[in-house]
């Protein structure tokens, strides 16, 4: 793996295991702080126009070259990576929000999946997750039949729109840009991307346009909807910003850092620049021009929790761990409560030998994001650091869980039960995996 990336976390939820073969493996999720906040400055004031609550509805990134965008469950919407480095403004992302905000609050999720739980927990997510990898690999109904089998047809099909549901979700979609005061032409930009995948064989084409048909019919209709609007074009300079930044960290970590480095003055602002310039020369190993150009962002944004989040990270990730910790203590008194933020920092304490605060702030992180395998990971040492064989176990079986190895899962969690108070929320939880387990076991 490269020295520097992302936070990448595949999530991958144990009581699916129950459902999807051994083999199956979930789609992997780009995360990172400041791109998600990104992401929530973009889509809440479109949730809100929806009628939705932004504090309800997550955008997350997957790691994937294709242009894609979906929803499977009422609380996400999931964004491919390469769809939005691809998307040529805020507008047109918040376009493709909008239109999968739709098919939400349309009801097209909640009749295609039936009785399915919403993907609050492990288990749906990684239901969902799971599918999502399988339509990546142009398996979607092989993925869903892996997850639902004899059970139910309901997945089968989940990612396939009907023109009525798309009709009616860019008629949505429209109405919800107008609401918001965003120039609904970004959907032509958005659509305009998948234009030229009619031409192609199913087989090479993105699966966006398997789940979300497009015709020359259809962007004409789009273009009616948006020329009746009758908004004049501007575009929001701080969604602007926001969406620039979030395409701009993402390029930087997944392109070359030659190819970054070429395109500084694309950026948008300086800040961007300098955070781009710091990743890129990160990547190339270069910590005094990764330091000075992050410092500059930082003298730019001083508030800003996320450029000092990235600052810990590449100080973490050169071994200087104590300048890490220091730094993210920074990035934590500006970003309390976010769970990204205060897993770079227990990561960082840990790395500097400061055991009981490195647990206590990792275990903050955990009640924040529990689905987070780096985080489970850091719990886990620190819990051995301390001394507490239990807890390090059943954090230990609970990774091992998300990333379906299940035997190796089962040998911790009966360890965890061995040694943890029964009937406490730890042993529980310890106890919710080697059921896991064994269920998974006698269904191979």
């Amino acid at each position: 793996m490269p020295r520097a990336t992302l936070r990448l976390v595949a999530t991958l939820c144990a009581l699916a295991l129950l459902l999807v073969a051994p083999s199956a493996r979930a789609a992997t999720l780009l995360r990172d702080a400041d791109i998600e906040h990104a992401l929530t400055q973009l889509s809440a004031p479109v949730l809100r126009a929806a009628g939705l609550s932004p504090g309800q509805v997550q955008v997350m990134v997957v790691q994937d070259d294709r242009l894609n965008a979906f929803v499977a469950d009422p609380s996400h919407i999931f964004v491919n990576s390469g769809l939005l480095m691809k998307l040529p403004s805020a507008k047109a992302l918040q376009a493709v929000l909008a239109h999968e905000a739709a098919h939400i609050t349309g009801g097209h999720i909640t009749r295609r999946l039936g009785n399915m739980r919403a993907a609050r927990n492990a288990a749906g997510l990684g239901m969902v997750l799971a599918v999502a990898a399988g339509a990546a690999s142009g398996s979607a109904d092989a993925a869903a039949g892996l997850l639902i089998g004899a059970q139910s047809s309901a997945l089968r099909s989940f990612l396939g729109h009907t023109r009525a549901e798309e009709s009616s979700a860019d008629i949505a979609s429209v109405r919800t840009l107008v609401t918001a005061g965003i120039d609904p032409r970004g959907a032509l930009q958005a659509q305009e991307l998948f234009l030229g995948q009619e031409a192609l064989n199913v087989g090479r084409q993105d699966p966006y346009m398997q789940s979300h048909p497009l015709t020359r019919d259809r962007f004409r209709s789009l273009e009616a909807l948006v020329a009746g609007a009758k908004m004049a074009e501007a575009d929001d300079p701080a969604a602007q910003y926001w969406f620039l930044r979030a395409r701009g960290k993402l390029t930087a970590f997944l392109r070359a850092p030659g190819w970054t480095l070429d395109r500084l003055d694309r950026s948008g602002s300086q800040d961007i620049a300098l955070m781009r310039e710091a990743v890129a020369r990160h990547r190339q190993s270069d910590l005094g021009g990764a330091l000075r150009a992050i410092d500059g962002a930082i003298a730019l944004r001083p508030n800003d929790p996320f450029y000092r989040d990235l600052k810990g990270q590449i100080l973490l990730e050169s071994r200087r761990p104590e300048e890490a910790a220091r730094v993210g203590e920074q990035a934590r008194r500006l970003a309390p409560r976010n769970a990204q933020v205060l897993g770079g920092l227990g990561r960082a304490q840990l790395a500097s030998k400061q055991y009981a605060p490195a647990l206590q702030t990792l275990e903050a992180a955990r009640g924040r994001d529990w689905a987070d395998p780096r985080i489970l990971r850091d719990i886990s040492v620190a819990y051995a650091r301390a001394g507490n064989t239990g807890m390090a176990s059943e954090a230990t079986a609970q990774r091992y869980a998300l990333q379906n190895r299940m035997e190796d899962a089962a040998i911790h969690a009966k360890r965890a039960l061995d040694l943890l108070p029964r009937g406490s929320a730890p042993w529980r939880r310890a106890q919710d995996v080697l059921d896991a387990s064994e269920r998974a076991a006698r269904k191979r």
